[in-house]
């Protein structure tokens, strides 16, 4: 993707990218007029889309790429890299 921006981002929460963390996903990818692509294991999906992120079944300790392009990608990736990082707000 030209102009795309890519990060390179940790599933630190025990349960990895599971049903709550992937609606958190979503929330986030659907607030901007953006194309938001996560990519594991030689897979990409929308991040828009629940069922997409649930089928990587990235776990704890996996390392996923966020790729972001359109009018308001710096913020979207700013605030998925925070979420990210919250442990999409999960204790563990």
């Amino acid at each position: 993707m030209p102009d795309a921006l890519h990060a390179e981002l940790h599933i630190i929460n025990r349960l990895g990218l599971h049903a709550r963390a992937s609606a958190k996903v979503v929330s986030v990818a659907s607030r901007y007029n953006a194309s938001i692509r996560i990519r594991f294991n030689n897979r990409e999906v929308d991040a828009k889309n629940m069922m997409g992120l649930l089928t990587l079944a990235a776990s704890c300790g996996s390392t996923v790429e966020v790729i972001v392009q359109g009018e308001h990608a710096a913020e979207a990736m700013d605030e998925l890299r925070d979420l990210f990082a919250r442990r999409f707000d999960e204790e563990q």
